[in-house]
């Protein structure tokens, strides 16, 4: 009779406690630190629009670095047994080793990893340059790509200048460093003469519109402004194939769609006769190797430049000539 009632006891007591757990829950309240607010992912790649800026923590952008390159990591992103990620990129590079801890890295995923970087929102990495869009985490690679405000490279040809920016900036780094002068207009018309022509060397010239000519052992710099825009004629001499020959062409400091709006012409002649090309100038965005090795220019070879040079044949002179209009 007494085990009874301690059972009975025993039971009622239980009940409620449980009776109190459900009409009383425990609180507990989450920790305040090490929190990163994330904001919602937007699915619509299109919505590249400006949005309230999400604080990311730089802890959680560290977690999306790559230990190897310093990169962003995309999916895949691989682990080790360990836990420390590195992408995919630099996974052959390091011999399936973690560069951290040296184990065997295998093929494990870091899922949790890509999902939490799928959840954050970024500005492009061009916000210094204007850009002001934020972008879905796994979008911004692909903007940045493509961003109207992404810097431009130096367009003087035949250095190792590494110097990028914005139109503005570069014009007046090509004149302050390079020591370009400045003029304006949209024709030319150029001189050049070589006494030795069988050495063909990259005597690069660049026209900048503002118009540049340059060279690369700077033989000859002129700069000309026009329309409000600037562009540069490249002339050098170079080898195709087994024969010397020299080309022309014309690029714009601006994008490609701008650039289509305008049309250049260039005439070389001599002894009454004269070779003339017209085209659409290239953007800056195409390298100077680019468009030379596209052929997309005028075309001399060294023989007809000899003889537009007219005497012995043994200095070379021609006389570059060309204008710059915009399209209606």
């Amino acid at each position: 009779m007494k085990k009874q009632v301690l059972v009975i006891l025993a039971m009622a007591t239980a009940k409620s406690y449980f009776d109190d757990l459900r009409i009383k829950p425990e609180i507990i309240d989450p920790p305040q630190d090490d929190m990163t607010d994330v904001p919602e992912h937007v699915n619509d790649p299109g919505q590249s629009a400006i949005k309230p800026n999400g604080v990311v923590s730089s802890s959680v952008r560290d977690l999306l670095e790559c230990p190897v390159c310093l990169n962003a990591m995309y999916p895949p992103i691989h682990q080790c047994s360990n836990g420390h990620t590195l992408c995919s990129g630099c996974k052959p590079r390091v011999h399936n080793r973690c560069p951290t801890c040296r184990h065997e890295l295998g093929n494990i995923r870091c899922l949790a990893l890509e999902k939490v970087a799928a959840s954050l929102e970024l500005p492009c990495k061009y916000q210094s340059f204007g850009c002001i869009g934020i972008y879905p985490y796994y979008s911004k690679l692909k903007h940045e790509s493509q961003c109207v405000f992404r810097p431009y490279s130096c367009p003087y040809a035949g250095s190792e200048c590494t110097v990028i920016g914005d139109i503005p900036y570069l014009v007046a780094h090509l004149k302050d460093d390079h020591k370009v002068d400045m003029h304006s207009g949209s024709t030319f018309n150029h001189r050049y003469v070589k006494s030795n022509p069988h050495e063909v060397e990259n005597a690069t010239w660049m026209l900048t519109v503002w118009l540049i000519l340059l060279k690369v052992h700077v033989l000859y710099i002129e700069v000309f402004s026009c329309f409000g825009q600037y562009f540069c004629l490249h002339f050098e001499a170079f080898q195709l194939g087994m024969a010397p020959v020299y080309i022309a062409f014309l690029r714009f400091m601006g994008d490609d769609n701008e650039a289509k709006n305008y049309s250049y012409s260039l005439e070389v002649g001599g002894n009454g006769r004269k070779m003339t090309w017209q085209g659409v100038p290239r953007s800056i965005r195409d390298s100077h190797r680019k468009v030379r090795d596209s052929f997309d220019g005028l075309i001399i070879q060294r023989n007809m430049a000899l003889f537009f040079s007219g005497g012995d044949r043994k200095e070379l002179k021609l006389r570059v000539t060309g204008r710059i209009w915009k399209e209606q």
